[in-house]
């Protein structure tokens, strides 16, 4: 069948196989570096750990003669973000500033993801440090988990087809309005396509005035893949700022400009080297000389060639929650290819949900329940 005529949504069995297939590979490796999350571990010693555990697991897969030659690999390179840093921490040594040691009582989200042939799986949860059932978290803290979680449940039960973008939206704030938390300011998730994570179709939570008129109201639809990322904040508004921290993480944009420097060609060639082109986020930690060679990736960052991922904060003293799920549209309901995980027994509140609606909502399955055939009527 050539590439004319390959039918890449879910509608394909083999599509489907494979966002199943990264997306186990991701919960695995998730499941895994969280149980590494430790009063004295290291965000910088988590995300390389969890970025071999995606390589190995990866190694493992599509080895047949057949499927060897069947891109795979990391979707989105290990973040470990703890407390007020929603998102992109992932330190390129031990001496960067970006390497923190994590202690009891810090709120961490972890993000990682695996592709295979272009299929993305990503997924995020978040943990507070020290937390067990014997000592289970309360206060702001316990109130900001139930908060992301719910938010995040409630988000997919509302991707349906013919909803629209602004219902995710408006579902998000009603459950963090109860929990007295804030959706992250101006944040978005896209539908995802075959090698490609953020597709035209948005959904933005804590939306700006400037952002409501800038983005497009569109509907979902049937068999369309979704990157749904919740992030939560304990502050009165969400609002994040950039910081000191440097980015370790670039994706390639398929834009293309005559670079003028010759550090920059030298460096961008190593990159689409090292990422096989692929049009995933990378580190550059991987790279020969990472922190230099951060000089020879402005220039193609500037020209569009490569996109950053910046690293921003909330205010000191706040806290951030995250789940990740990449969810699937179909004819039967929703299927989560990614499944982040939330113990209420570890985070003790005393908010609950007031909205009727939501709490509906929440109350509903993924996915229908199959129908009973009838039963035959003997002649």
């Amino acid at each position: 069948m050539s590439s004319a005529t390959t039918d890449y949504s879910i509608a394909n069995s083999d599509v489907v196989s494979k966002y199943k297939t990264a997306g186990e590979i991701a919960n695995k490796v998730l499941a895994q570096v969280k149980e590494l999350v430790v009063a004295g571990s290291t965000t910088y010693g988590l995300s390389v750990k969890g970025d071999k555990l995606l390589e190995e697991e990866l190694s493992k897969i599509y080895n047949s003669k057949k499927a060897s030659k069947t891109p795979k690999g990391i979707a989105f390179p290990t973040c470990v973000n703890p407390n007020h840093i929603p998102a992109h921490l992932a330190p390129i040594s031990e001496q960067d500033s970006a390497n923190i040691t994590l202690k009891d009582g810090d709120v961490v989200n972890i993000m990682l993801g695996a592709q295979i042939d272009g299929f993305p799986s990503i997924v995020a949860d978040t943990v507070v440090v020290g937390a067990s059932k014997e000592n289970p978290i309360t206060g702001k803290k316990a109130d900001l988990l139930h908060a992301a979680w719910n938010a995040s449940e409630a988000a997919i039960r509302t991707l349906k087809p013919n909803a629209k973008n602004w219902d995710v939206t408006n579902v998000i704030s009603k459950v963090a309005k109860d929990f007295e938390t804030s959706p992250v300011d101006s944040m978005l998730s896209h539908n995802q396509e075959r090698n490609v994570l953020y597709g035209p179709k948005e959904i933005i939570i804590n939306p700006s005035k400037q952002n409501k008129s800038q983005v497009e109201t569109v509907k979902f639809e049937e068999n369309e893949v979704y990157g749904l990322d919740i992030l939560i904040s304990t502050s009165a508004d969400g609002k994040v700022k950039p910081t000191d921290f440097r980015t370790s993480l670039y994706k390639l944009t398929g834009n293309s400009y005559s670079l003028k420097m010759k550090l920059s060609h030298k460096i961008l060639s190593e990159f689409k080297n090292k990422c096989n082109n692929q049009p995933f986020p990378y580190n550059i930690r991987n790279l020969e000389e990472p922190s230099k060679s951060r000089g020879g990736l402005a220039e193609p960052t500037n020209h569009k060639v490569l996109l950053a991922y910046e690293v921003v904060s909330e205010k000191e003293g706040e806290f951030i929650a995250q789940f990740f799920t990449t969810v699937a549209i179909t004819k039967n309901g929703i299927v989560k290819y990614t499944s982040p995980s939330f113990d209420a027994d570890l985070y003790k509140t005393e908010k609950e949900i007031t909205d009727e609606e939501v709490k509906a909502t929440l109350a509903q399955p993924l996915r229908a329940p199959k129908k009973k055939a009838a039963p035959k009527v003997e002649a």
